[in-house]
């Protein structure tokens, strides 16, 4: 596998479409000192550069791309995940941006085998990987659309040849109708329930609970993808996809 990096690079400097609506909104300089500095080498002042447009709130997929290639060539594995996993976000059919998140977790240390779902569940996290909340919206409204012309047309027909075609275009539609609809909600749902945060510092030792003279629980990297929960006294809840839980400290972990 290789590393794709000069491709978003390349971007700025031949002012794409992305680029000239992107540079309409942002000063010049930012993105061309921050591709500058890319292509130098000097990958730590890069990436503080396209830090600095995240921090005034004006941000797209490719910032995120080119954030999180400027701190994996720096060697900032956790900021680099966290970095693709937001971009992964804004283009979730980019390839560029899959294919590199995929290198940068193979940098991470830990491996945690997660907790078999059901299988519906796991079916549908599937087809969600592959289509786009707006692309199973479209689907659903397609063929709920159908569904509603097909009874129209079940009503109005006037021969035997219409009315069968209508009802099996009706009872086709609908399963297709519920299932997209049903894919599409629970998109949405996992959208706004997402809570998923990166471990950003090196070595972690998790506590049983909030507290600095806790029990030791166990270990993790940075890297290393969990689920945020709540932060009590200056420690966060993490859970693991194999089901541990335990608290680590606010600043460990940061959410996409």
């Amino acid at each position: 596998m290789h590393w794709i990096g000069a491709r978003r690079i390349a971007l700025m400097a031949a002012l794409t479409c992305w680029s000239m609506v992107a540079m309409a909104e942002l000063p010049d300089s930012a993105f061309v000192r921050a591709s500058d500095l890319y292509r130098a080498g000097a990958f730590a002042e890069s990436a503080r550069m396209y830090e600095s447009i995240v921090q005034r709130e004006l941000v797209s997929g490719e910032v995120y791309f080119n954030l999180g290639n400027a701190y994996y060539r720096d060697g900032n594995v956790g900021r680099a995940i966290l970095a693709f996993e937001r971009a992964a976000r804004l283009l979730p059919t980019d390839d560029d941006v899959a294919h590199n998140l995929r290198l940068a977790r193979l940098r991470a240390v830990d491996r945690i085998d997660p907790v078999p779902e059901f299988f519906l569940v796991a079916w549908l996290r599937s087809v969600s990987e592959v289509l786009s909340p707006a692309v199973s919206r479209m689907l659903f409204l397609a063929f709920w659309t159908i569904v509603f012309a097909s009874l129209v047309a079940l009503y109005l027909a006037r021969t035997a040849a219409v009315v069968q075609w209508s009802r099996i275009t009706f009872f086709a539609a609908v399963p297709l109708a519920v299932l997209f609809g049903a894919l599409w909600l629970a998109q949405m749902t996992a959208l706004s329930e997402d809570h998923s945060g990166i471990v950003l510092t090196p070595t972690v030792t998790v506590r049983s609970s909030p507290d600095a003279n806790a029990v030791d629980a166990f270990v993790i990297h940075e890297g290393l993808k969990v689920e945020v929960g709540l932060t009590v006294d200056g420690w966060t809840r993490i859970l693991l996809a194999d089901g541990k839980v335990g608290w680590v400290r606010e600043g460990d972990v940061e959410k996409i």
